[in-house]
């Protein structure tokens, strides 16, 4: 009897840490929830800071291995050649890529159009695609509504008022852009300094990671950054050789099928093939919107040979440079997707794949971790 009178005391004990311990990490898991939701367009470009460290980390590396200098050398080398590369192409193609985007996005306004006039020709009702614009009932309804009375006494006349009030609202639409402005450069300096910082000092950051982590499992954490770190590598390099080369097929083809704007359209072509599936998608519209313009058989073509590039990128290139870096289902990345592009909108759409394969490292790294432990059990 006094040996379970003991026990029942440390019994309830046990059983009430239990439950705070439970407590607590429910608290602080909701609140992480939280905090990343509030805070995730922050979250997400450090992210992408740290994507780009990883890359700029990756060509030094690959660099290191064909000369032996110092890291800060060798990475100083990587940043001078992209910005010299960077600077070439903006000087050599720079009029032609301004000019050419220009009348690629009056094209693609124009066949958006005969679009839309072609399908409501057809009994097609397309005011489902009027996001966020008037409608034309409602101007003929704002036509038809009573002109304002004169301004009183002392007011200013009407034409100065209209003045007036036109003036306001270009201030606030130049206000609105340059704001837009100012956090695009914003956006794109935070990105360059924190990827610099990253690919300058590897090593404290891993380093720190690891200083987080309890004591008694850093063999195990440092396992995991190491497996992610090398995933990410290897699939950035992967990935910017697919862009190259879908930029590179797409400018060609459509020269030579003969489509205006067959550079800017190769351009953009390999930036959205960082996205995989709906990037090539977006790419496909775009281009067979902008080759409509010079006919069925122009659009036909360019269609094919986008099917061409698309099956090149997804059936070629893809499995040759990434079977050992990624190996994520489709379907599931395509749910990622559009789980995250729908809950963070163009960044979540953009950062999916990363954000998927570092989940996938993390998860297989788990699942081999406990097979051998089990097999010794059964």
């Amino acid at each position: 009897m006094s040996i379970s009178r003991d026990e029942r005391p440390r019994t309830r004990t046990d059983l009430a840490w239990a439950i705070s311990v439970g407590g607590i990490g429910v608290v602080l898991f909701t609140a992480a929830l939280v905090f990343t939701w509030y805070f995730a367009a922050t979250l997400l470009l450090i992210f992408t800071g740290m994507l780009l460290g990883v890359g700029l980390n990756a060509l030094t590396n690959a660099l290191g291995r064909r000369v032996h200098l110092p890291h800060a050398i060798r990475l100083a080398i990587v940043c001078i050649v992209l910005a010299a590369l960077l600077a070439g192409v903006a000087y050599l193609g720079g009029a032609t890529i301004a000019e050419q985007a220009s009348v690629l996005s009056k094209t693609i306004k124009s066949q958006i159009s005969n679009v839309r006039s072609f399908l409501e020709n057809h009994g097609i009702d397309t005011s489902v695609f009027d996001l966020g614009n008037a409608s034309p009932a409602t101007s003929s309804e704002d036509s038809t509504a009573p002109v304002p009375s004169p301004a009183p006494h002392g007011g200013l006349p009407g034409g100065a008022g209209a003045l007036a009030s036109s003036g306001g609202a270009i201030v606030s639409q130049t206000f609105k852009v340059l704001l837009g402005a100012i956090s695009a450069v914003g956006n794109i300096f935070i990105v360059l300094f924190l990827g610099l910082a990253f690919a300058a000092q590897p090593s404290v950051y891993h380093d720190g990671l690891l200083f987080l982590a309890p004591a008694k499992h850093r063999s195990r954490v440092t396992l995991i950054i190491d497996r992610i770190s090398e995933t990410l590598e290897r699939w950035l390099i992967a990935q910017i050789v697919v862009m190259i080369a879908v930029g590179l097929v797409t400018w060609i083809g459509l020269a030579i099928i003969g489509i205006p704007g067959s550079f800017i359209l190769g351009i953009q072509a390999g930036l959205l093939a960082f996205i995989p599936t709906v990037g090539a998608i977006i790419a496909g519209v775009v281009v067979v919107l902008a080759s409509l313009a010079s006919g069925w058989v122009a659009a036909l073509s360019a269609f094919l040979l986008f099917m061409g590039v698309h099956a090149m990128e997804s059936y070629v290139l893809t499995p040759i440079l990434q079977r050992q870096a990624l190996d994520i289902p489709p379907a599931t990345l395509f749910a990622f997707q559009i789980l995250l592009g729908v809950v963070f909108g163009i960044w979540g759409l953009a950062l999916a794949l990363p954000l998927v394969a570092i989940a996938k490292v993390m998860i297989d790294h788990f699942k081999t971790y406990e097979a051998p432990p089990l097999a010794e059990a059964a």
